[in-house]
């Protein structure tokens, strides 16, 4: 799918290693409505640091992404650094510096290897073409398995609206804004308040519910460019059936890259659901559910196909949640495993392992004590995990 206004293009630097898409560039024909949402981690990479004072303006018009550094940790040089990368972009487009967003991804600590930049960078403009949104897709992957995109058509005012998202991520992923980067290029006519409103609603409900192993990274950022090339009407605050359209539309194409990150995890086997029901508040679901999905026992056992509930019971245990334990139900997809916080014995058991030789399933769990309810998504930890993040540095 091409998004109308939009090129994109990615080149093998050899920003750390030879021979594989590391850098990449996302580019409106015009200036587009841009937001963002970024990491809470309270060190931040600075490229986060400069997009987060650009954004201010609410515009933007040129995303720069690198694999192989994530330019964190490095200083006032790493700072200095991330604004001459800027300014090779903004020279090259002959567009303002401030125009331009940055992101990173890689490795903590290490300068950035500014030369590959100044040595690709005409390479990289000179590649720009509508079908290359795939290419960077490519360019942002670091531990990850495959690339992932996704993309979405909706009509607005009778206008056809395009969307297209990639995603990075297999591991450091606990986003809380928001190792996370995902972007979004949208035709779409929208006002910045009702773009970042869709954003910040839409990431709340899907990359803020994804964990693969509890860490947020200093990098993680989402960002949205609307360059208004569709025609639709203005989606402002007097059009808010339309911004609801839109927003479904974003939520939608932001929940499939969420799933993809979590099927990618880093030595995953399994995509797992925790379903948390019955609670006092939503809050308290929430809290439950991901106590649960980023229990290293919990998740050994889900790799192992092995049931073992309490486990799961434990780690709902030491969640900071007060509820009943003998009023808890958990299930296994459609198989009950424990009834009022006790087992059901063994042919349960049995039956609740067959479920977890899926590749996909659900955990489901009922405290009966209101209407709270959230859903997690995580993975299985296994053997793999280790290995991948053991030997990442060499």
């Amino acid at each position: 799918m091409r998004v109308k206004g939009f090129s994109s293009s990615a080149v093998a630097a050899g920003i750390r290693y030879a021979d594989r898409l590391d850098l990449g560039l996302i580019v409106s024909d015009t200036p587009a409505v841009t937001a963002g949402v970024f990491t809470t981690n309270q060190v931040k990479a600075a490229p986060v640091l400069l997009d987060l004072e650009r954004l201010k303006q609410g515009r933007a018009q040129a995303i720069l992404v690198n694999s192989g550094c994530a330019n964190a940790c490095t200083g006032e040089k790493g700072m200095e650094n991330a604004r001459k990368s800027s300014l090779l972009v903004s020279e090259a487009l002959n567009i303002p510096d401030v125009m331009v967003q940055l992101s990173s991804t890689g490795v903590i600590g290490e300068q950035l290897n500014l030369p590959a930049f100044e040595k690709n960078m005409g390479k990289l403009v000179a590649e720009l073409r509508p079908e290359n949104f795939e290419q960077v897709a490519r360019a942002i992957m670091t531990t990850d398995t495959v690339a992932k995109t996704a993309y979405r058509t909706i009509t607005l005012g009778g206008k056809e609206v395009q969307l297209a998202g990639m995603a990075k991520g297999a591991g450091m992923i606990m986003p809380n804004m928001a190792t996370m980067l995902a972007f979004v290029i949208t035709d779409a006519q929208i006002s910045f308040t009702e773009l970042h409103q869709s954003l910040v609603e839409s990431v709340e409900r899907t990359f803020n519910r994804i964990t693969i192993d509890g860490d947020t990274s200093t990098n993680d950022m989402v960002l949205v460019m609307a360059n208004g090339r569709a025609g639709n009407p203005w989606i402002d605050e007097d059009a808010q059936a339309d911004r609801q359209l839109f927003q479904d539309a974003l939520e939608g194409l932001l929940k499939e890259l969420a799933l993809k990150i979590v099927s990618d995890g880093e030595g995953a086997t399994k995509t797992i659901t925790i379903r948390v029901c019955g609670a006092k508040e939503n809050e308290d679901a929430e809290q439950l559910a991901r106590t649960i999905a980023n229990s290293a026992l919990v998740k050994t056992a889900f790799f192992g196909e092995d049931a073992n509930w309490g486990r799961i019971i434990a780690a709902m245990g030491r969640s900071g949640v007060r509820f009943n334990p003998e009023h808890v139900d958990i299930a296994f997809g459609d198989v009950v495993i424990v009834r009022n916080g006790l087992s059901l014995g063994k042919e349960a058991e049995a039956s609740a392992t067959k479920i977890l030789k899926e590749k996909s399933f659900a955990v489901c769990i009922d405290l009966k004590d209101g209407t709270g309810c959230e859903e997690i998504y995580t993975c299985d930890f296994s053997m793999d995990y280790v290995k991948i993040n053991a030997n990442y540095r060499t």
